[in-house]
């Protein structure tokens, strides 16, 4: 079969168990069976396609499985789907996100419509990884946008209304830029060419402009994805949405569409528009290292654990932006690394949060304490998760950050001297908010420990968090080459090596 089908099919599936889904939703427990077969048929395509990536030529940086079909050629519409080794990460989050929010944070109020929403989430976030076409991106990429408000809006906490509302507004705003932008590149790329309208990326990233123009339209790029990330100091929608979503919107929104955002940083804005780096990349970083420091206090003072969670991500988006926006190598390496340990690692919290929450009724600071005594495994799960944030070495963060900052400190070192403090910071308010939930005396009703099926659950998490810090090296195979390829078209015009 053409190669590109493996594709279409990670976008297919689950579309079409969303459809099955909804249509069994009357049956006790069908739609939920539903879902998870087809989140463990996504998995195992993720993984094939995992295996089968540049099969012909290992460590090839060339985009693999591609196919491309012109839908309506006059407006420029085209399905074209690509993998590289930026994307090959993703597609593989994607897929165990899914996978794992389904098996942990099952929801049973309106299950059916619940998680064929998740599932439709998912196809369209999947799509957005795999569009290799800069129009189509964008279709997925705000397509993205309805699931994940209908999510929050039907399924979240007591101001699920204000936060869906909140959430919506600030994508909807930034994705406006990202469409001005791709619109008049895609028509100067057709003035220039004297050709037919195309946004197909290998074509646009080819687009002749001026240092000035290129500004700006990194500008238009980089509002929408720094929403989406989110970056300071457009992440206001953030704190709120997390902790106003259920667990497995929370999952999605902090594990897969924050990393839509930095994803596509990387691969648009950044790579797109070369000329635009010395003009913007003073104010990027000078926007990472704050978001760094400004999200780590945050996450220090605040009451809520799933804020706190928030918070914490905006400081690793910060990190991951640091990476990107140095041009150096290493730390792009570790930025991509970093997006995939992030998006587990917070998998993991949130699914303990919502654990807690079940037990409690609570995911407040104020009301927790001393859970370590009737709770030790969960505590042991929360912890190894916690020092994985921390960056503790021998732990899959450690490695990511490692890179980034290293990578960061041979190019831009004082911001990445400002950076380093939001490691310190991190141990910080992680170990507080560790201490203040599992130290000391429990005085509330009786508290069962994880059950079976949470602690299989949380397997997958603990195995990749040690797996990738002890042994990164096959991982950090696939994505060299590929970040090698970006830095190559951005190097002419004085990116970093």
């Amino acid at each position: 079969m053409h190669s590109s089908l493996w594709l279409s099919l990670l976008i297919a599936v689950p579309l079409a168990g969303a459809l099955a889904a909804a249509l069994v939703r009357e049956r006790l427990n069908a739609a939920y069976r539903v879902a998870v077969g087809t989140s463990v048929i996504e998995m195992a395509l993720s993984l094939v396609v995992a295996f089968l990536y540049n099969n012909a030529v290992p460590g090839a940086a060339t985009f693999d499985f591609a196919g491309r079909w012109v839908l309506a050629a006059p407006f420029g519409l085209a399905y074209d789907v690509a993998l590289d080794g930026i994307s090959l990460l993703m597609v593989v989050l994607t897929a165990l996100v899914v996978l794992l929010a389904l098996l942990g944070a099952r929801d049973t109020r309106r299950e059916g419509a619940f998680v064929a929403w998740l599932l439709l989430l998912t196809s369209f976030t999947m799509g957005s990884f795999l569009a290799h076409d800069v129009l189509e991106f964008f279709i997925f990429f705000e397509l993205t946008l309805v699931p994940a408000y209908f999510i929050i809006s039907q399924w979240g906490g007591a101001q699920r209304s204000r936060a869906a509302l909140k959430f919506f507004v600030y994508t909807f705003t930034g994705s406006a830029f990202l469409f001005v932008g791709t619109l008049y590149l895609g028509f100067a790329h057709q003035h220039q060419t004297q050709g037919a309208l195309t946004f197909a990326y290998s074509a646009l990233s080819s687009t002749a402009m001026s240092s000035g123009t290129a500004t700006w339209l990194f500008v238009a790029f980089a509002i929408a994805f720094a929403v989406k990330s989110p970056i300071w100091p457009l992440h206001t929608w953030s704190p709120l949405t997390y902790a106003e979503a259920p667990t497995a919107g929370s999952i999605e929104l902090s594990a897969l569409l924050a990393k839509l955002g930095s994803y596509g940083l990387l691969r648009f804005a950044f790579a797109l528009f070369p000329l635009a780096q010395a003009n913007v990349r003073p104010v990027m970083l000078s926007l990472a290292v704050i978001g760094i420091i400004y999200g780590s206090a945050l996450a220090a003072v605040t009451p809520d654990l799933k804020r706190l969670v928030a918070f914490s991500s905006l400081a690793q988006m910060g990190f991951i932006t640091l990476g990107i926006m140095t041009g150096s190598k290493i730390a792009m390496v570790g930025a991509v690394l970093l997006m995939f340990n992030h998006g587990v690692i917070t998998v993991g919290f949130f699914l303990l949060i919502g654990f807690i929450e079940k037990r409690r009724g609570s995911a407040t600071i104020a009301d927790l304490t001393g859970w370590q005594g009737p709770a030790p495994v969960l505590a042991a799960l929360f912890t190894v998760v916690m020092l994985a944030s921390i960056g503790l070495p021998g732990l899959s963060g450690f490695v990511s950050e490692y890179l980034i900052l290293i990578g960061a400190f041979a190019t831009h070192a004082w911001w990445a001297l400002v950076g380093t403090l939001g490691v310190v910071l991190a141990a910080l308010y992680l170990l507080w908010a560790y201490q203040r939930v599992f130290h000391g005396r429990h005085h509330g009703e009786a508290i069962s420990d994880a059950s079976a099926r949470e602690r299989w659950v949380m397997v997958p998490v603990v195995v990749l968090i040690v797996a990738l810090g002890v042994f990164p090296r096959p991982v950090l195979d696939r994505i060299s080459p590929s970040v090698q390829q970006v830095i190559e078209h951005v190097a002419p015009a004085g990116v970093s090596k």
